[in-house]
């Protein structure tokens, strides 16, 4: 049935009917209609921009969220600790009154991260120009991270090339490089452990990417779940519906 028969339908039934509770629900039925009719109203071109638009102000927030002091070393969710293999240098350095290096050592390396993040502004929005029409709606319809996930498909690769030596110099600036060095060198003179130095620059690389990722993916939540956060029209009418 087509909605100007439905249209139809629910005018006779409005002037024919004498029912109270049987108007109040051809009433209800109307807006329905009238709702359906206008959320699907939308072209290929206005779907494409506002997720587009959407990305866009996403990544934005997400990125600016990130660089900032304590973008990444105040935030428990992707705060970047020490590596898992790590874990006995940390355990062992605290207990033998060292813990201030190991702190030195983790907050240095969210610093490096924070510094770095503006970084992966140019590739996240070079991957949306090429969003294809069926990219669109697949991120339309699909899951509430749907479109972090396909950001982080096409540049993944891309962003670790490009993080690592962003992240060097970082690491290098915010005295990382030093703390870690120190860390390390006093853990591998305690008598009996095995000596341990994980590659901190291709650590911090793909935890400071998980966190990017992590950021975006609550940018997008909150513009498909709130409505206050579609600061468009064409966000308004596209995510509406």
């Amino acid at each position: 049935m087509t909605k100007a028969i439905l249209f139809f339908t629910v005018f006779l039934a409005l002037n024919l009917t004498s029912s109270a509770q049987n108007l109040k629900s051809i009433k209800k039925a109307a807006k329905n209609i009238v709702k359906e009719t206008k959320s699907t109203n939308l072209t290929e071109e206005e779907v494409g921009k506002a997720l587009k638009e959407a990305l866009n102000i996403g990544i934005e927030k997400g990125v600016s969220q990130l660089s900032k002091p304590d973008g990444y070393f105040k935030d428990l969710q992707i705060k970047i600790p020490m590596p898992d293999e790590a874990k006995s240098v940390e355990e062992k350095l605290r207990a033998i009154g060292q813990g201030k290096k190991v702190d030195e050592a983790i907050e240095s390396m969210n610093r490096a991260a924070e510094d770095a993040a503006n970084g992966a502004k140019d590739i996240f929005l070079t991957a949306i120009k090429e969003l294809t029409l069926k990219d669109v709606m697949n991120i339309l319809h699909g899951e509430d991270n749907a479109a972090t996930k396909f950001l982080e498909n096409q540049t993944r690769m891309q962003l670790v090339e490009k993080f690592k030596p962003v992240i060097k110099v970082s690491l290098d600036k915010v005295g990382a490089t030093k703390y870690w060095k120190t860390v390390f060198t006093t853990y591998n003179k305690i008598p009996l452990v095995k000596s341990i130095n994980p590659d901190l620059n291709e650590y911090v690389t793909q935890k400071a990417i998980d966190g990017l990722f992590i950021q975006i993916a609550k940018q997008e939540l909150e513009i498909r779940k709130n409505p206050g956060a579609r600061v468009t029209d064409l966000l308004k009418k596209v995510f509406g519906s």
